[in-house]
């Protein structure tokens, strides 16, 4: 397994506020995935995405995005399929908002992983609403841990000993909820800090997160965290 991250610079046609970046990022994402017809049932079937991104980079202190400046988004994913698709058509997508510039891969080596932390926020979907209102701290935890499980046993076609620990420490990195625009709705969410434990399992998982984001709606730009080695 192999993570893959794509940085692709943008240059910005409008000027759009922070929070509604994710939303524009998909947009151009969601259009290269038409271009195949198997990526198009994959983009729209209920299914694990297997990448992950980012919103624009560098961030504005107004939160706003100008017009007329060259961002970069930086893409993840442990597909290679999909990578190859990417280099064959994103740099050539054009939005209302946006026009894709420049493409450049690389993988990330794999090295002992001290932590990872949100760059865009974890969403847990319980249908009684955001898990703070009705759940506990330890049913969040086993959402984590569980649903990057499953997403791991779904790419390697194989099912792990789920028995171990995956991180010594959690924090929150957010004094409350984060509400990120979605749709005609907002996501909440939150910013999360995993120190990862350093037994076999957890590693490669922290690995396998690095390219495909935590917990729910990663091909909707959540869940994307970053890393530091130890």
């Amino acid at each position: 397994m192999k993570v893959w991250e794509l940085a692709l610079k943008v240059y910005l046609k409008k000027d759009i506020p922070m929070e509604e970046g994710q939303i524009e990022v998909t947009k151009i994402i969601d259009n290269c995935l038409t271009k195949d017809e198997k990526l198009l049932n994959f983009h729209s079937n209920n299914q694990f995405k297997n990448y992950t991104f980012s919103s624009f980079y560098p961030i504005k202190k107004n939160k706003i995005y100008l017009a007329g400046e060259i961002y970069t988004v930086t893409i993840r994913t442990v597909d290679e399929s999909l990578v190859k698709h990417f280099q064959k058509f994103l740099d050539n997508e054009n939005s209302e908002i946006l026009k894709a510039l420049t493409l450049e891969i690389k993988t990330i080596s794999r090295k002992y992983i001290e932590r990872i932390y949100s760059i865009t926020p974890v969403v847990a979907k319980f249908d009684n609403g955001y898990w703070r209102t009705n759940e506990s701290i330890e049913i969040f935890e086993e959402r984590l841990k569980g649903n990057l499980i499953k997403k791991y046993n779904d790419f390697t076609k194989q099912k792990i000993n789920e028995e171990f620990d995956l991180f010594t420490f959690m924090r929150f990195d957010n004094q409350k909820p984060i509400a990120t625009k979605y749709k005609e709705i907002k996501i909440i969410g939150d910013k999360i800090t995993l120190n990862i434990a350093e037994n076999k399992l957890a590693q490669e998982l922290a690995y396998f997160a690095i390219g495909t984001g935590l917990l729910e709606m990663n091909g909707r730009g959540f869940g994307f965290v970053n890393y530091k080695w130890l």
